[in-house]
């Protein structure tokens, strides 16, 4: 009994170790399965609830963007206030005069345009000059490889991670049809690009535009900063597509303990959106050039067609979790960079005329000036004279050559003194003349 109350017995496991491992096995096997289901064969969502959802992400996003706009405003003095403040005056040219005050209102009442009753325009031309610059952008992408480098660089860069092995491009196509540009309007906006006459960023194109007309006498028309804005309607029906090949490399426990090789094709299929474009003009005080900006707005839409095939032998095709990832991934580079409220912006050079930019038919084809009868050509005519005017100098050439071979072979290579020399001697066969010697001094020698 003592025994028995100094070591009691411990209670015996409910399972034993074989048990055990049988769970521990099913219960990877179920995570795996579940993996299996749910990542590589779950049925992808579809391509109109995508849309819709991620418009709601981006409109909430662009609403949150104007609500602290609006907060910020009302929580800062008057914008006309930062105009009263003194500034430092420069000395100006008292010859060349400036020209008056330009604002918003009164560009517009100069060029006859109305934002509120002027009717959008087409864009048809636009559309010719679009095409004419894509196309030929295709066409030089077909001479060299250029733009294949470029984006073999592009892709694999500089901070490629350790998993990943090089990444090769083993398709590009450009496409065949052109995007088309259509309901073009002009829009005043202010220096947040909000709209004047609606108070709303991309006022017209959200569906909550109310019948309030654009005042140009309104102190937010007339403040530092308040521009026109171009919008335009966007659509492009093709197939631009991107195909690339790599390696994913398992370097754990040891160095590529793994490898599979994955092939992933990414196609553009349709765009529409409202692509807004601005001029900011220069300011001397920041001593900044003129800026054109460029952004789309928030109620675009960008379908892809992603192909992917994973594995060596055996293979996985069109895993739908992959394509929901790299669809995502487009979707946050593109929102980043040109969806609104970020844009881009781009430096313009100087548009005063310069001579030394200026190309045509005053310029002089072969040497002469333009005032000895060259007269004015176009660019096509002219590099065709100077073709022709190239081509008849080289027939002269080989003319000239010709004949002067001719004259070689009939007589012999006597100079014009040994000729003379000849003439004037007594025709014995011993009498020589010395070429290059001086006149009428013969050479007898024996024969």
């Amino acid at each position: 009994m003592a025994t028995t109350e100094m070591c009691p017995m411990k209670p015996e496991p409910t399972l034993s170790f074989t048990q055990g491992l049988i769970v521990g096995q099913i219960s990877v096997v179920l995570l795996i399965a579940a993996f299996i289901k749910f990542f590589i064969f779950g049925d992808a969502p579809s391509p109109e609830i995508t849309a819709t959802i991620r418009a709601a992400e981006r409109r909430s996003r662009t609403l949150a963007h104007r609500q602290s706009l609006l907060t910020l405003r009302s929580a800062t003095p008057n914008p006309t206030d930062r105009q009263q403040q003194p500034t430092l005056n420069k000395k100006k040219s008292s010859i060349l005069r400036s020209p008056p005050t330009l604002t918003i209102g009164s560009i517009l009442n100069k060029t006859y345009y109305n934002v509120d009753s002027h009717q959008p325009e087409s864009l048809d031309w636009f559309n010719v000059l679009i095409a004419q610059t894509i196309a030929q952008f295709r066409s030089d992408a077909q001479q060299d490889d250029a733009i294949l480098s470029s984006l073999t660089k592009a892709l694999n860069g500089t901070s490629r991670p350790d998993f990943l092995d090089e990444i090769k491009v083993t398709e590009l196509t450009l496409g065949e049809d052109f995007p088309i540009f259509s309901n073009c309007r002009i829009i005043p906006v202010d220096e947040d690009g909000l709209s004047l006459n609606t108070g709303r960023p991309g006022g017209g194109g959200h569906g909550g535009e109310n019948n309030k007309r654009f005042d140009a006498n309104s102190l937010r028309a007339k403040q530092e900063g308040s521009r026109l804005q171009a919008r335009m309607d966007v659509d492009l029906s093709d197939m631009i597509t991107l195909a690339l090949e790599t390696k994913i490399l398992l370097n754990y426990p040891k160095r590529l303990t793994a490898v599979l090789p994955v092939a992933l094709a990414v196609s553009v299929v349709r765009f529409s959106g409202t692509l807004s474009i601005s001029f900011i003009p220069s300011s001397q005080s920041q001593s900044t050039p003129t800026m054109m900006t460029f952004s789309f707005l928030d109620d675009y839409r960008l379908d892809f067609s992603v192909r992917s095939l994973v594995g060596s032998r055996s293979r996985l095709q069109d895993v739908p979790k992959i394509a929901q990832l790299v669809e995502s991934r487009l979707h946050r580079w593109f929102d980043e960079r040109a969806v609104e409220p970020r844009f881009q912006e781009i430096a313009l050079p100087s548009l005063w005329p310069r001579k030394r930019n200026t190309r045509g038919g005053d310029d002089p084809l072969d040497g002469a000036s333009s005032s000895s009868g060259s007269g004015s050509a176009g660019k096509g005519k002219g590099r065709e004279m100077a073709k022709e005017l190239k081509l008849e100098e080289a027939r002269r050439e080989l003319r000239a050559e010709t004949a002067a071979g001719a004259r070689h072979e009939l007589n012999p290579p006597e100079t014009l003194r040994y000729r003379r020399a000849r003439g004037r001697g007594d025709g014995s066969e011993g009498s020589f003349s010395m070429p290059g010697s001086l006149p009428d001094m013969a050479l007898n020698l024996p024969t």
